[in-house]
């Protein structure tokens, strides 16, 4: 986005980001404005140029360029009331009736109407892609759908119903169908099957919400941003939509729940947590707390919620993630191949444009109106346990970093093993790290075995508590477990100090281990150690990556990763190795992410044989203390100073 076409800045009302509700509208007009240009003919298929396309295929993602822009351009129009300068839907329902005229797929097939959109099918990207058609055409209906000619009406009611009628996958992709029924039921067509697929929809995710605002998406233990972009957001929306007040109290209170926990996961920078898949979505992570605020339930005040919001909008658009003509890329900052899932195409970041839900509140609200107010992240040192997911959350109001400390999720599926996914089975992720997709993993413990390094596999959660976190795990190398070998993983976190022990079981004597810190891309500069205490520190620009022996590891070093991360290339990750020894062996380190300048990590930790187990003893710098029982598979934690 280029910056002279945004309004100046206004530090008074937001002395944070400096941008306004003119801000928001200026990027939407932006973004809608360039993806426009590639509208192809009766504005039906909006194919964007790209690098590849997705597993469906070209005339898909063409269809999800028209459906992921229309619910930018109605969400733009709807908050205006209906103003419509730039004249977007008059587009859009001329590509609404070009593209639903033939929605059987058979001409699409043979290329007579060489711009109607793919039928909706069994697990299709056309479903996904009809939930933001109907979404959107919900919510400007006064405009658009109360003024087509019946006979439009109807075939595009006929082609949304596909999604009715077809298996979807078996996870968020449910809400899907809640959209489209919702929008159906709503105007009256294809009523019952519309009202039975929001009540199958809805029953559907019930088995996948594990209390405190959190859901797994489908598998045992996937937990990511679908939980705030989809599984949240699509519920409360439709509830909100249809003035359903029962359902707005179950959904909204859990949506209220999720969001004083997901609010310390933004960075002071406004970056959000790198982690979990279509992370190519980027600002689609603030459409949680545009929804806690568009439906009143939310903890946060309409000034945090703003900052949050414009914070995370504007982080990546000062980085790159639009490129010289004004299109979103597949990546993060810019482009990064490794980010992008394979169903993904060119079209496929602007689902980001539910991060502009904000635009459905006036002018005038309070969300629109309040002096902006600190971040979580900025307000103090924090660490949050969030026991359904698994995960701990640590955050430094100093240099605004947020950790989060994963313990809980790994995308495995049900009687099934993958290998490691790097976006779900780290030991941790960040709001300003990416994991490392080619070369030595980052923030993980491995068993070298014949120099091949073990992987995680399915994790088993431990618990979560205050300041800390542990799992359990069978490592796995070449796709087999290891025969009788365990892995028991705790984290002890205070401020910036992050304290990690790994009791390997069942190994053989010699066996090698290696455990890795935080990759930071860009420029390094790098010291290593050995013996006792070795130390490895990682520094480039404004962050320290830092890993400190404390027990049972004997050297510290540091691995290139030339390929870089989605951060930036040329970067390196701390690494600790060790060798077992015994049946029962304990290994200990500090570990530290940081803003530049920052002291080296100060814990001091004690070890000690216990008649069960081994124990624990950290004393953090600031007086705390922290006491830990550490058996094979269990973990016993106790504080002191808390």
């Amino acid at each position: 986005m280029q910056r002279t076409s945004l309004p100046p800045e206004d530090r008074s009302l937001s002395p944070y980001t400096g941008w306004t509700r003119a801000h928001w509208e200026a990027v939407a007009d932006g973004l809608l404005t360039a993806a426009l240009r590639h509208a192809g003919p009766c504005h039906a298929l909006i194919a964007l140029p790209g690098p590849r396309p997705s597993w469906s295929g070209p005339r898909s993602d063409a269809l999800e360029g028209y459906a992921r822009t229309f619910l930018l351009a109605a969400l733009r129009v709807a908050g205006a009331g209906g103003q419509d300068p730039l004249r977007l839907l008059d587009r859009y329902a001329e590509g609404l009736a070009a593209g639903t005229r033939c929605p059987t797929g058979e001409r699409e097939l043979t290329g007579r109407d060489p711009v109607a959109w793919p039928a909706v099918t069994d697990r299709g990207q056309a479903m996904v892609e009809a939930a933001s058609v109907a979404l959107a055409l919900r919510l400007t209906r006064p405009w658009l759908w109360d003024r087509l000619p019946a006979r439009t009406r109807t075939r595009a009611a006929d082609w949304l119903a596909g999604a009715l009628r077809h298996t979807p996958v078996d996870n968020n992709w449910w809400l899907f169908q809640v959209t489209v029924g919702g929008f159906l039921a709503e105007t009256g067509h294809h009523t019952e099957a519309a009202e039975r697929a929001v009540a199958q929809g809805l029953s559907r995710i019930e088995q996948w919400y594990l209390g405190e605002g959190w859901y797994t998406d489908g598998r045992p233990r996937a937990f990511d941003h679908y939980n705030g972009w989809a599984f949240h957001l699509y519920p409360v929306l439709h509830a909100h939509l249809a003035d359903d007040g029962r359902l707005l109290d179950r959904y909204g209170t859990r949506l209220a729940a999720h969001l004083g926990q997901y609010a310390h996961t933004f960075g002071g920078d406004g970056a959000p947590l790198h982690q979990g898949r279509s992370l190519i979505y980027r600002f689609a992570s603030a459409a949680a707390p545009w929804a806690g605020a568009l439906t009143g339930h939310t903890p946060l005040s309409p000034g945090t919620t703003r900052r949050l919001a414009s914070g995370t909008l504007r982080h990546f658009l000062d980085h790159g993630a639009v490129d010289d003509d004004g299109l979103l890329t597949l990546g993060w900052f810019g482009s990064c191949p490794p980010l992008v899932q394979p169903y993904s195409g060119p079209a496929s970041p602007y689902w980001a444009s539910k991060g502009f839900l904000g635009l459905l509140l006036p002018p005038g609200h309070p969300v629109w109106t309040a002096v902006e107010e600190p971040a979580p992240a900025e307000r103090g040192d924090a660490v949050v346990p969030v026991r359904g997911a698994g995960w701990l959350i640590q955050s430094t109001a100093a240099d605004g970093l947020v950790r989060v400390h994963n313990h809980g999720s790994d995308n495995q599926p049900v009687g099934e093993v993958l290998p490691d996914d790097p976006l779900y089975a780290r030991l941790a992720y960040s709001t300003a790290t990416g994991p490392v997709f080619e070369g030595t993993a980052d923030n993980h413990f491995a068993l070298l075995d014949g120099g091949e390094a073990s992987e995680r596999g399915p994790i088993v959660p431990l618990g979560t508590g205050p300041g800390w976190a542990a799992s359990a795990h069978r490592p796995r190398v070449g796709g087999a477990e290891l025969p009788g070998v365990g892995v028991t993983s705790l984290v002890l976190a205070n401020g910036v100090e992050e304290v990690h022990a790994h009791l390997v079981t069942g190994a053989a004597d010699g066996t090698r281990v290696r455990h890795t810190g935080w990759a930071v891309a860009g420029n390094a500069v790098e010291t290593a150690g050995t013996g006792d205490g070795a130390r490895v520190r990682v520094t480039r620009s404004a962050l320290v990556s830092e890993a400190v022996a404390l027990h049972g590891l004997d050297t510290a070093t540091t691995e290139p990763v030339p390929a870089g991360t989605a951060f930036g290339p040329a970067a390196a990750v701390p690494v600790l190795t060790g060798t077992v020894t015994g049946e029962e062996c304990l290994f200990v380190s500090a570990v530290r992410l940081s803003g530049a300048g920052t002291a080296p990590p100060a814990a001091r930790v004690a070890v000690e044989a216990a008649p069960t187990g081994h124990r624990l003893r950290v004393h953090w710098p600031d007086g705390c203390r922290r006491e830990a029982l550490i058996r094979a598979d269990e973990v016993t934690v106790a504080s002191d100073g808390d």
